[in-house]
């Protein structure tokens, strides 16, 4: 079993869904977790559930002030934090010839420039205190490619450009970065989708099943952990073998 007893840690987005669930299981295992999303009713329900151990902040991942004020009073509230894990994440979908710029530019500020402006103040602190880990949520669509979702893939593969190269910079210091890309997971998300379309998508993955954000949240837990201090730069799939690189 994990001991993160003396780990600190910030989920961003992680008000449901897949974030919440990685909440959970650090704070089952001792840690304190700072989690963050736009909607701060869900974010207290979150917190009062969870515990004292639970913090929160309400946070627009594409306003970078309020990234910066995130970064303040994570470290106004826990000191260093140990363990980042960007998992904020929008969808605009659309056809490429019709989405608009807006759409772009806010999938892209939110998927992967938050990451970027948030690592790159947790970074300083952890390569001065000689440990971190980095876990950036990507997707399966970043390698597969999807239609209508030029925006969202196009954000998801670079956030594994992204980890890559950070990951070089930063591995003499006891600092990983990894990359985790879901398929196909039991959200709010697939949730809106009908049975019609989860049978088409069921037929397509090998497992014959939906993930669960457990399936997510058991590998980052992991990756965050000591045990996982030899892994660093790679992107692991979790999608019942839909996609296998």
């Amino acid at each position: 079993m994990y001991d993160f007893t003396e780990r600190k840690i910030l989920i961003t987005g992680s008000s449901r869904g897949i974030g919440r669930r990685i909440a959970e299981d650090f704070i089952s295992l001792g840690a304190r977790v700072l989690i963050t999303g736009t909607n701060e009713t869900l974010l207290r329900e979150v917190k009062d559930e969870l515990g004292s151990r639970c913090h929160y902040v309400r946070c627009n991942f594409s306003n970078t002030e309020e990234i910066n004020s995130l970064f303040d009073q994570a470290v106004n509230n826990f000191g260093f934090i140990d363990t980042l894990i960007n998992n904020a994440g929008i969808t605009r979908d659309g056809l490429f010839l019709r989405m608009s710029n807006a759409d772009w530019m806010e999938v892209l500020n939110i998927n992967l420039n938050s990451a970027f402006l948030l690592s790159q103040l947790m970074i300083k602190p952890m390569i001065k205190n000689r440990f971190g880990r980095i876990i950036n949520i990507s997707s399966i669509v970043g390698t597969t490619g999807n239609a209508g979702q030029t925006n969202y893939a196009a954000s998801k593969a670079a956030m594994v450009g992204f980890s890559k190269s950070l990951a070089i910079e930063v591995a003499n210091r006891n600092i990983t970065v990894n990359s985790i890309a879901p398929g196909y997971i039991q959200t709010e998300m697939t949730d809106k989708l009908s049975e019609g379309q989860m049978e088409a998508i069921v037929s397509r993955i090998p497992s014959k099943k939906i993930g669960m954000p457990k399936d997510v949240s058991n590998l980052a837990v992991f990756l965050s952990s000591l045990q996982a201090e030899y892994i660093t730069g790679q992107t692991i799939h979790v999608n019942g073998g839909m996609y296998m690189s």
